[in-house]
């Protein structure tokens, strides 16, 4: 069964080890199997409570439902879990559509979720490592957060703002011992493209030097070498087979 707040506080109030937004997704799920392997992990969900206990029977990690939009919730994931030593923010929800269709709802919904709540979030979990001085943090962006996608413009800017983000916090933490990183991800196969027909997807794999769409573990893996290089702060890693 999922953790609720409530009952998990008094026991995950220390330190977290790896804290992972949106785990219960794709990418979410190949990086909370990834640090699981070595770390005590918890991981937020928001709506596939049967994937999040599926994860959560997997690999032995926690589960905590929390909407990162919402700053409210998060005050509360925060309440359960005070720190970490690494916080990767993959939480994200896209828009697929032409911008002047965008409703103010829609737009703020994308922005809140991809851009804000992860700013909110890493503000509240820094502060516990600024104290530590020591910690990690890796954003999760995307190759459009770089280059710009039509038909998902609310999106892009989301994960550009996620770039400079992380470039600008990394210079502020890295004299407190903490490193501050970026994954750009390309294609990867994934819920979240699951709207793309198959005619879009190999043509996107035609576009890509690898000829190929990437894996959930493409990402975790370049998660995992990011939080074990000691020297790696303020980069914006493209892992999307070279596509641009």
């Amino acid at each position: 069964m999922t953790t609720e707040y409530r009952s998990s506080r008094r026991k995950y109030n220390s330190m977290a080890g790896v804290l992972i937004t949106g785990g219960s997704g794709g990418i979410g799920g190949a990086l909370v199997r990834e640090f699981a392997r070595t770390h005590n992990v918890t991981f937020t969900y928001l709506h596939d409570a049967a994937a999040a206990e599926a994860c959560a029977a997997q690999t032995h990690a926690v589960p905590l439902r929390c909407d990162i939009s919402d700053p409210a919730d998060i005050r509360r994931l925060t309440d359960s879990v005070m720190s970490c030593d690494v916080l990767i923010n993959n939480a994200g929800i896209a828009y697929t559509g032409l911008f002047t269709d965008m409703s103010d709802e829609e737009m703020l919904r994308v922005i809140n979720t991809d851009l804000t709540g992860t700013m909110i979030l890493t503000r509240d979990i820094a502060r516990g490592m600024v104290k530590a001085h020591r910690g990690c943090i890796i954003n999760i962006s995307s190759v459009w957060g770089v280059y710009g996608a039509s038909c998902e413009v609310a999106y892009s800017a989301a994960k550009a703002g996620i770039i400079g983000f992380t470039k600008a916090l990394a210079k502020e933490l890295g004299p407190s011992g903490i490193r501050v990183n970026c994954i750009a991800p390309g294609v990867i196969d994934t819920k979240m493209n699951s709207h793309l027909s198959a005619d879009d997807l190999r043509e996107l794999a035609d576009s890509t030097p690898l000829m190929r769409i990437g894996s959930p573990d493409d990402i975790a893996h370049a998660a995992r070498f990011l939080a074990d290089n000691r020297f790696t702060t303020g980069q914006v890693i493209g892992v999307d087979g070279g596509f641009c």
